[in-house]
């Protein structure tokens, strides 16, 4: 099934999902300003944010975003349950996504939790896009969307290639911030704002 928009900015049915994880350099705080805010008290899913910012200085992330969301945001922490809510990567973390009883979980998001790791620098990265990413395709299959808002690098191709080998939904900022370019396991479309 294609899901080409019947109208610009509209997609046909999706499938449904569990999570979202969304990634961003640093230039990509307002792109995810913006959704946060759009996101109303009422949205159940459980959002998770790797954003790039510099690795040896506090972050202002959730207060930033808490301060203009309706919905709850929190940094992070090792073990956490996943609920619903943004939760941001902290500064020098790769954030995943895992369930105890390891590999490809399809039940929900209710039994998944979060794991900080210092692992290496992926793609010079640390919170990694891809690290994120690649755990949430694991964990959640089909049922995850993955956002990439802006970059400098690649950090998030390899991770978004995941999510769409697995079934997900996948969608990349528009170079130009005009438009989202967004796929799914059977092409891709242009949706404007």
């Amino acid at each position: 099934m294609n899901h080409a928009p019947s109208a610009p900015g509209q997609l046909s049915t999706l499938a449904p999902v569990d999570a979202i994880v969304l990634g961003a350099s640093a230039g990509g705080v307002d792109a995810l300003l913006a959704i946060v805010s759009a996101l109303p008290s009422s949205f159940m899913l459980p959002v998770v944010a790797v954003v790039h910012i510099p690795r040896y200085k506090p972050s202002l992330l959730v207060q930033v975003l808490g301060a203009r969301a309706q919905i709850a945001v929190r940094e992070a922490e090792d073990k956490d349950v996943l609920l619903p809510g943004l939760v941001i990567a902290p500064p020098d973390y790769h954030v995943l996504l895992d369930v105890d009883s390891g590999g490809l979980h399809l039940a929900g998001a209710q039994d998944v939790h979060l794991a900080l790791s210092n692992d290496e620098l992926v793609s010079y990265c640390r919170p990694s896009i891809d690290v994120l990413f690649q755990s949430a395709a694991d964990v959640f299959g089909p049922r995850v969307a993955g956002v990439v808002l802006t970059g400098a690098n690649d950090d998030g191709a390899l991770g978004l290639q995941a999510i769409k080998a697995n079934g997900g939904l996948c969608a990349v900022q528009s170079p130009d911030g005009d438009a989202y370019r967004a796929g799914d396991t059977e092409g891709t479309v242009f949706l404007e704002r």
